[in-house]
């Protein structure tokens, strides 16, 4: 990679990116898409410098990378990780979702999951891992997509760091703009790995919560069906 003066910069991709959106005054956050900030071939590059920083971690904590054959190779594949698979929604664009329109007027109730969710605490980087199941409540003008396409929008936006709370808002906040439905519900049941690897190492905790948007929080039946439809989703 070459400055603007041809010549060979030493400056970290890393860095680079970073400045590019500062100079936008864009947030960085955790759970923050910065796929437009990178530049072809810089994601490879940025693996790279990643790769580096966790064997510098892995040597701090005292383990012999050289020695060890077991971890000769794991900064790599931690890099590989991070980067390419369980952060991969911040680093790629979102995946193409081809909408339709609502030809027939569709006006009932449509709920989708249970849609497996792989995702990441932002405190302690462990795994959070659940369930979530969507709600939307269409009319004439909204646009309608493929089942499939939920689930990749939905690991499209759980694929970072975050918490959990933050993570439903910016799922329906994504499908409000894609779909633009009367009402819109999404519920999320998920392990945190971070209270059971760790800390109070209680197995049996889990956190429920929800999004209601539109007629969903306006019309109290509506959300009754919703919610009495993934109760008996669960117990069979």
């Amino acid at each position: 990679m070459s400055d603007n003066t041809g010549k060979a910069s030493t400056t970290p991709i890393a860095d680079r990116i970073r400045q590019r959106l500062l100079d936008a005054r864009r947030r960085f956050h955790a759970n923050d898409n910065i796929a437009d900030f990178i530049e072809p071939g810089e994601l490879d590059a940025l693996q790279r410098e990643v790769q580096a920083r966790l064997q510098m971690v892995l040597e701090t904590l005292v383990i012999d990378v050289n020695g060890d054959h077991n971890t000769e190779g794991t900064a790599g594949r931690v890099a590989k990780m991070f980067v390419r698979e369980v952060f991969h929604g911040r680093y790629a664009s979102m995946p193409p979702v081809t909408e339709f329109p609502n030809v027939e007027g569709l006006n009932e109730l449509i709920i989708v999951g249970p849609v497996t969710v792989r995702s990441t605490c932002s405190h302690h980087l462990c795994p959070i891992i659940g369930k979530i199941w969507v709600g939307v409540m269409p009319n004439q003008h909204s646009a309608l997509i493929g089942l499939s396409k939920y689930a990749r929008l939905i690991e499209w936006v759980m694929s970072r760091p975050q918490i959990q709370e933050e993570a439903v808002i910016q799922l329906a906040d994504l499908l409000q703009e894609k779909m633009r439905p009367d009402g819109l519900a999404i519920v999320l049941r998920a392990d945190h790995y971070c209270m059971q690897w760790r800390g109070v190492k209680d197995m049996d905790a889990q956190m429920v919560n929800s999004v209601m948007r539109g007629s969903f929080l306006k019309n109290p039946d509506l959300r009754r069906e919703f919610l009495s439809l993934l109760n008996e989703f669960n117990q069979s």
